[in-house]
């Protein structure tokens, strides 16, 4: 099964410090576009996790409630604490993860922004992704309290410590429940896993080849190209079809059987993303998406399901 999650944001400058004044939202226009080239098709619902700019904004949520009151998405939450009410914490990077703020001010925020979905699109969301995967050792309990049934922050095999971060490198690819408040969650992780001859060490071995050290002797190329070793994400962001269908067939043979395709709205506009930065480029970043899909169906006999329809389906 596979599932599509899409990080529905407002647009800015990835390689500019974070702003409050940062809320535009021209690039949900252009979400209908991977609908009509490749979704319908296909009968694939994603879900797209909206953060606060894109809920209060009428013209950006109505593309959105559109599509999912014909049945051809769902609708969750992306929470940016630095562009989310009640804006009371300092913005800068520390603070851009949610799970660092106090947790009465992580529950403030998402609180206001799950309320400006429900008004905004007719319904309240049960879908829930950190901005920045920066969930906190608060956030499960904040997620039980306002409802929430999904979460798909994780992103295994991965550590943000250095920017001040989770760290995710001992979880793995596969689905699971967690209680917190009396209430059982699905975690749907950010599909992150590794390939290569060696991938089964690789929980040990890839944070040893990317330590300075590592990286000046240059031994993740080395052992990427020998066929060692990669950690790879399921993305049409920053990764080639070749490599999604590697890693898509890799995690299946070795026995996952839920995997969740991500990207990013801004992407699907020219100029938003360092991925998307043409024309051309968008062309390419479409037909990976249609041809990891399509692979997905055909050769490994996969089948597409919504995060809820999984979680129905699990259950």
């Amino acid at each position: 099964m596979l599932c599509i999650v899409i990080d529905t944001e407002e647009e800015f400058d990835w390689d500019r410090p974070f702003s409050r004044s940062n809320t535009a939202t021209t690039t949900i226009a252009a979400q209908p576009l991977a609908h009509e080239r490749i979704y319908d098709a296909l009968g694939v619902v994603p879900t797209y996790v909206i953060d606060y700019p894109v809920a209060t904004t009428p013209a950006a949520s109505a593309v959105l409630t559109r599509l999912m009151q014909e049945g051809r998405c769902e609708i969750g939450t992306h929470l940016h604490p630095w562009v989310s009410p009640p804006h009371e914490e300092e913005v800068n990077r520390f603070n851009s993860y949610t799970g660092n703020l106090p947790p009465a001010l992580e529950y403030a925020k998402l609180d206001a922004l799950t309320h400006a979905i429900a008004d905004s699109t007719g319904r309240r969301p049960t879908v829930f992704k950190a901005g920045r995967y920066g969930l906190g050792p608060q956030t499960s309990q904040t997620l039980a309290r306002l409802g929430y049934e999904i979460d798909a922050s994780v992103v295994p095999h991965t550590a943000f410590t250095a920017d001040s971060g989770p760290d995710f490198s001992a979880f793995d690819v596969h689905p699971y429940w967690f209680e917190t408040e009396g209430r059982k969650l699905l975690e749907l992780p950010v599909t992150t896993g590794f390939c290569g001859s060696l991938r089964g060490q690789g929980g040990a071995l890839y944070p040893a080849l990317q330590t300075p050290l590592g990286r000046t002797l240059r031994l993740p190329g080395i052992a990427s190209r020998a066929g060692l070793l990669d950690r790879l994400r399921l993305t049409p962001e920053g990764y080639v079809l070749q490599d999604l269908q590697r890693l898509a067939r890799t995690l299946v043979q070795d026995g996952c059987q839920v995997l969740s395709l991500t990207y990013h709205s801004p992407s699907l506009a020219p100029g938003h993303t360092p991925y998307v930065r043409d024309a051309a480029d968008l062309e390419r970043f479409l037909a990976c998406i249609q041809g990891l899909l399509l692979y997905f169906r055909d050769t490994l006999g996969g089948t597409f399901m919504s995060c809820t329809q999984l979680r129905q389906a699990l259950r």
